[in-house]
């Protein structure tokens, strides 16, 4: 889910924020000079070397989880459907614990034995099946290429607000800026920028967050303000009902178990000895991280019912319309800073981990491998880079669908494969093929469907959550008749990493 997809900023050509943009660029460039000079080959380039540490992995991870939806989709969503559009950021506590439970260690030590780089390669391993791998890698270059326009459509927004560019202008700059740093430096400057951006991030949360119950004139008045006017927006469910709270919860704490952007980095990590802190780092980095979005969309409701500002013409205005009421120039600035922050290290995951199914997966599904596979990733960075942007320029309501669908594949096509086959000696090949395909299958012609106004689904009920549950069920029906292949098709090194 993303930001920011008609709406556009009021102009905030201030000399302070355009100021505080251009330092935080300037920084930018600097992480990136020195992380090309350490990127010296395809492992360097993928995985940082595999020289991460865990705070290091923690903040940046924090970083690529977040994106620009928590800065200015996400608070407009909480002022929209209330609490309701908490449940899209609280199974961020569950999260964590799965994915660190479930996949961190099992991650780190099969890409070490196996040298593995990627997700799907993961996959292609403990299947003993290069099929698999290939077609999770389609799943995720197709949902990447969604995933990257949704977010350069929205950096496009913001540097079209800072600099008084034009829209494509502020898209291609953008985009520009972000490849600059991602070809030379791959992932190792993608990792260092995020923890650059992540502490941005964290900071400008914090600081919101006090402007946000000053507004009101406390928590306390900000709640009996908003009872008085809307009893639903503070109850459980908000104003959206149980079900889709249900489902908000349901695919984004499974569907983080799919989410290439995320997983990948466990392959980075320096000692996967320190996982037994990754954990609490995690769920702090995220809390503090998140803080803005529950604070302003409950702020801004308060004032507009409370008669303080006009109601919102778009729910998205809420971030910029409370930092140019309600907060310092400096504390807008940064936050503005934060929001392009967390939009490029979203893009730079993705970024590389498109790339890295475009240079090392699909190739070795054919039974091919690249001659100069660092050469190649740098070349598909920016083919990914220079479609997505493309895709960026088109309507607004047609990134909309390729950002929403994006989540659902990755969760679908991956989730059920990676996440349980690590888990379960039960999973079989013949599974695995079949849950990546059903969710390749649902996720694009619901999605399509869906975007064409064909079919209409119960309110509530999504495509994402549909394919999961689809995929989920497929993997575990189609492992059970083939359960005799289970134990065959399970190499020793594989079983020895299922059972740390």
């Amino acid at each position: 889910m993303m930001l920011l997809l008609q709406a556009s900023l009021p102009r905030i050509t201030q000399p302070a924020i355009v100021a505080i943009a251009l330092i935080y660029f300037a920084i930018v460039a600097v992480i990136a000079t020195w992380a090309t000079r350490k990127t010296k080959n395809e492992r360097d380039f993928f995985v940082a070397g595999a020289g991460v540490g865990l705070w290091t992995l923690a903040i940046a991870k924090m970083a690529a989880s977040l994106s620009g939806f928590s800065f200015v989709g996400g608070p407009g969503l909480v002022y929209t459907i209330g609490l309701a559009g908490v449940f899209i950021i609280l199974p961020g506590a569950l999260s964590n614990a799965l994915g660190a439970w479930v996949l961190a260690k099992k991650l780190r030590l099969l890409g070490e034995a196996r040298g593995l780089l990627t997700v799907p390669a993961a996959i292609g391993a403990r299947y003993r099946s290069p099929s698999a791998q290939g077609l999770a890698a389609l799943g995720i270059l197709i949902a990447v290429i969604g995933y990257m326009a949704t977010n350069l459509l929205a950096l496009g927004i913001v540097i079209e607000a800072i600099f008084g560019t034009s829209l494509g202008a502020g898209i291609w700059i953008g985009t520009g800026i972000i490849l600059a740093y991602s070809v030379a430096g791959g992932i190792l400057a993608g990792i260092y920028t995020d923890v650059f951006q992540g502490s941005v991030m964290a900071l400008s949360s914090l600081m919101v967050l006090g402007f946000a119950l000053k507004s009101g004139g406390g928590l306390t008045n900000i709640s009996h303000t908003i009872m008085a006017a809307d009893s639903h927006f503070l109850g459980p469910w908000g104003s959206a009902g149980p079900i889709t709270a249900l489902s908000y919860f349901f695919v984004f704490s499974m569907g983080s178990l799919g989410q290439p952007n995320v997983i990948h980095k466990f392959y980075m990590l320096k000692d996967p000895r320190q996982l037994k802190w990754y954990l609490l780092l995690m769920s702090v980095a995220l809390l503090t991280g998140q803080l803005i979005y529950i604070a302003i969309g409950v702020a801004i409701k308060a004032l507009v019912v409370g008669g303080a500002i006009a109601p919102l013409v778009k729910a998205d205005q809420a971030t910029p319309t409370f930092l140019l009421h309600f907060a310092p120039v400096l504390v807008a600035g940064l936050v503005f800073s934060g929001v392009a922050a967390a939009i490029m290290a979203t893009v730079n995951s993705f970024m590389n981990a498109g790339a890295a199914a475009l240079t090392l997966d699909i190739p070795l599904a054919f039974g091919k491998k690249l001659s100069d596979e660092l050469l190649w990733g740098r070349i598909s960075t920016v083919i990914l880079a220079l479609v997505a942007a493309g895709v960026a320029q088109v309507s607004g309501t047609l990134v909309a669908f390729l950002g929403i669908f994006g989540w659902g594949m990755f969760a679908s096509t991956i989730a059920p494969a990676l996440a349980i086959g690590l888990n379960w000696n039960g999973a079989t090949r013949a599974g695995a093929i079949a849950s990546i395909c059903t969710g390749l299958t649902l996720t694009l012609v619901g999605g399509t469907l869906g975007y064409l106004k064909i079919i209409t689904l119960p309110k509530g009920v999504d495509v994402a959550s549909l394919s999961l549950i689809t995929s989920l069920l497929v993997f575990f029906v189609v492992s059970w008749l083939t359960r005799k292949n289970a134990a065959g098709e399970l190499d020793a090194d594989i079983q020895l990493v299922m059972e740390t």
